[in-house]
């Protein structure tokens, strides 16, 4: 019985809908036979911003501006109308007026809906309870909505529905425009700090024949020009280093990259990844950089040091704790890899603590999966994990006092990787036997391996300088800094599956 009726008031309200969308258009189809049709004009000539007017009142008081924006709220009131206008910054109250604007124009802005896009010109002033508004002398429709923006009062809160109408979520929702301005500044402030330090910003193939430089699942594709399967890029190495090794010292590339993955509250297939790489310094240079940087775009972003996610302080002024992984898996595991000599002890403490791996795995692969079941829970404070095994960093030189490890770190805030950087591997012949343990590792069945890449070992071979590198995930970056709890947060766009 319940359910009938919740059917029947969901059908009342669809027609309802119905006739209001009918309605709309009736509105349109009337301007455009009384030759008013918004969409016939191209342009709106802008004067102010609504944050502009008000925080600069005093010197525009009695001024007058021209603003342009979406009416978000309407109170008609006989000779004398107010509506609430939203621009990028924010909104401001307009005062509509009928002896103001003329008897014809005021009889047509009564009839504007919530969602119309208009254009005000009026003068400057401060309303009876103190509120800075504009007085329409004139009143442009320059769009006609025909849909209706969710109720004012509860917003748009449905999740999936915000993601997949990102627009109507930034209509609705002013912290979720603040959360993408704020990334813009993000990034903006990344560029800044990297320019400041001699780096050159460079673009390089999202289309490759060989998606190496990560371990993931690349997606595949077909290029009907030249007849061949290629892959879209899962990292922006291995172009990068190539530009190393012809002489451009310091370059970045801040881009989409692809990985056939799962989707969840920190990863989408298609995300933003920055890579950089400096030559003649090593993963303590990498270390500096990054410690900098970060620092940096708390203070300018965000204003302090000290940031808050999700109810928890993360303090950036502090030094940034250091830990080998080895130290980081004895800390909190209470195994010591570093007295574990086979490849069998390995796994046999892995059976001991539980933790599963695959007849393929190496005593470097077990390493990695205690460090992910023990250690990674435990780093809230920034902290760069070091000296990672061989066998899961195929393009990092040896630790020269332990070829068992690897230049290489990974730092971790929030219990989330931010970054993953090495002292580059530029010996050609090393390089070729690691890709072909790569080569072999994918022949016995793991997807994500490294190919050889013969251009790259060419380049090699052509001679590339002690180089440090590092990529960092842009979007955690924003999730962080924005104290966004889900990736798609800070994705426009996200990866939604696809609605019939």
């Amino acid at each position: 019985m319940a359910e009938e009726k919740n059917n029947q008031v969901n059908q009342e309200q669809q027609q309802d809908i119905g006739q209001l969308l009918k309605v709309r258009r009736e509105k349109l189809a009337s301007l455009q036979q009384a030759g008013k049709d918004p969409f016939q004009i191209t342009k709106y000539d802008v004067t102010h911003h609504s944050t502009d007017i008000k925080e600069n009142y005093e010197q525009l008081e009695g001024k007058t501006v021209r603003i342009a924006g979406r009416v978000m709220s309407k109170r008609i009131m006989g000779k004398a109308s107010f509506c609430n206008v939203q621009d990028l910054p924010g909104n401001i109250q307009c005062y509509v007026a009928r002896d103001s604007i003329g008897e014809e124009p005021y009889a047509d802005f009564k009839k504007y809906d919530v969602g119309d896009i208009v254009g005000i010109e009026g003068e400057v002033f401060t309303t009876r309870t103190g509120e800075i508004s504009v007085h329409a002398s004139n009143v442009t429709l320059l769009t006609k909505s025909l849909q209706i923006l969710p109720e004012k009062y509860h917003g748009l809160t449905n999740t999936d529905i915000r993601y997949r109408q990102r627009y109507t979520d930034l209509i609705m929702n002013a912290e979720v425009k603040d959360t993408f301005i704020k990334r813009f500044r993000i990034i903006k402030e990344i560029r800044n700090f990297l320019d400041g330090r001699g780096f050159m910003e460079v673009e390089t193939p999202m289309l490759v024949s060989n998606a190496g430089g990560a371990a993931a699942r690349p997606f595949e594709t077909h290029y009907n020009a030249l007849d061949e399967d290629v892959k879209l890029r899962i990292s922006l190495e291995l172009y990068l280093k190539r530009l190393i090794v012809g002489g451009m010292e310091r370059v970045y590339e801040i881009g989409r990259v692809f990985r056939n993955e799962g989707v969840d509250t920190r990863h989408n297939p298609e995300f933003t990844l920055m890579e950089l790489y400096q030559a003649y310094t090593d993963y303590e240079g990498m270390m500096e950089l990054t410690e900098s940087m970060f620092r940096h775009l708390a203070q300018t972003v965000c204003g302090s040091t000290t940031i808050t996610y999700n109810g928890m302080e993360i303090d950036f002024g502090k030094p940034f704790e250091r830990i080998t992984m080895n130290d980081c898996i004895k800390k909190y595991a209470g195994v010591d890899f570093d007295t574990v000599e086979s490849d069998e002890a390995a796994k046999a403490l892995a059976d001991q603590h539980h933790i599963e791996y695959e007849a393929r795995h190496t005593k470097g692969d077990i390493i990695n999966l205690f460090f992910e079941e023990y250690c990674e829970k435990n780093l809230v404070q920034p902290t760069f994990v070091m000296d990672h095994p061989l066998a899961i960093s195929p393009l990092t030189k040896k630790k020269p006092d332990d070829p068992e490890k690897v230049e290489r770190f990974e730092l971790f805030i929030n219990t989330w990787e931010m970054c993953n950087a090495y002292s580059e591997l530029n010996d050609p012949i090393d390089q070729r036997e690691r890709f072909a343990a790569q080569d072999a590792a994918f022949a016995a069945g793991d997807e994500e391996a490294n190919h050889t890449d013969e251009d790259f070992l060419n380049a090699l071979e052509i001679g590339m300088p002690p180089t440090g590198g590092i990529g960092y995930g842009i979007d955690r970056l924003v999730m962080l800094l924005t104290d966004s709890p889900a990736i798609r947060d800070v994705l426009l766009f996200p990866t939604m599956r696809t609605v019939d």
